[in-house]
């Protein structure tokens, strides 16, 4: 009798065998992949760029109301390599703060999943193709309002928030400046000298209003991780001020102040929708803030970074709808 194994049942076992193997190979790949996407979207922090993205799409459907797709796919993509080129070297010169607080100690370069040479060249190979992308499809004006958001992101409201409460007024310069980009792309100053006000109207209401902003929503932040800003060394107002009586004031203000500007936004339209929408969500971002200053708690400070989100979403959204000067 043969005691040779029959080659379908030794086919099989190899079969079977070579799927053992293969199958923790193809785990640990994953594993990686998933790793590495998220490390990528914590270096690069999507919801800032997507909020900048609409931010320069938004100003610039404003100014020209009709816009050419291949020129703004080639601005959106530079200035979302340069923003993600700020955010990355934000992250290099704040390594050793991000390692102090729980929310920010899984970033890469705090957590030391990479070396600060390789986010180094990472982030100046972003800004350089960034920049090159965004003057070959708009020109080299919008470029210069990247590079400048770019420059007081990185010099100034960076290092800033180790010395000085002020780094949110600074702060909130690079968030408005997009408005800049978009304006700039769609030849603002060229239809400002021809007699155009209104787009340039629209734009500067927007940018006021997104300067405006981003103090409540900030300093809703700033409440929610005191604790840990505090720890880290970082000159937060609630950090200066734990009461948050001037956090509270700040936000306050600029949430009363976004009301006027809200509704000078709509002014260039003419749309009754988007005049009604602008008041609609301003008010309601007021009585947010209002409640914030009122409890000074975190379920307040909560619900007023949720409604800040919400709030942003439906200007830009009556502004794209209802909002290009007639």
């Amino acid at each position: 009798m043969s005691t040779m194994t029959s080659p379908t049942l030794a086919d099989s076992a190899v079969s079977l065998d070579g799927q053992a193997a293969v199958a923790p190979v193809e785990a640990a790949v994953a594993s990686s992949m998933a790793v590495l996407l998220a490390d990528i979207s914590l270096l690069i922090r999507p919801r800032i760029a997507v909020m900048v993205l609409a931010t320069v799409a938004t100003a610039s459907w404003l100014t020209a109301g009709e816009i050419d797709g291949r020129m703004l796919a080639g601005l959106l993509l530079g200035t979302a390599l340069v923003a993600s080129s700020s955010s990355i070297t934000n992250q290099i010169l704040e390594r050793d703060t991000d390692r102090l607080m729980p929310r920010t100690a899984r970033r890469p370069i705090a957590a030391g999943r990479m070396t600060i040479e390789t986010a180094g060249r990472i982030s100046a190979g972003l800004l350089i193709v960034g920049m090159v992308l965004t003057i070959l499809a708009a020109g080299w004006q919008p470029a210069a309002a990247a590079a400048a958001t770019w420059l007081i992101y990185v010099v100034a409201y960076t290092p800033l928030k180790k010395r000085s409460p002020l780094n949110t007024a600074v702060g909130a310069v690079a968030g408005a400046l997009p408005v800049a980009i978009g304006w700039l792309a769609a030849d603002g100053p060229r239809r400002l000298a021809a007699g155009d006000a209104a787009s340039a109207l629209t734009a500067a209401a927007l940018a006021t209003v997104l300067y405006l902003w981003q103090f409540p929503h900030f300093m809703a932040i700033a409440w929610l991780y005191r604790r840990q800003y505090a720890a880290a060394g970082l000159r937060m107002l609630t950090v200066d001020d734990p009461s948050g009586l001037r956090a509270a004031g700040q936000s306050l203000a600029a949430a009363l102040a976004m009301v006027p500007v809200s509704l000078v936004l709509a002014v260039p339209s003419g749309s009754v929708p988007m005049f009604l929408a602008a008041a609609v969500v301003s008010i309601v971002y007021c009585g947010a803030a209002i409640r914030f200053a009122v409890r000074r708690d975190d379920d307040s400070a909560r619900s007023l970074l949720l409604i800040s989100l919400g709030t942003l979403l439906g200007l830009f959204t009556a502004a794209v709808l209802f909002g290009q000067p007639s």
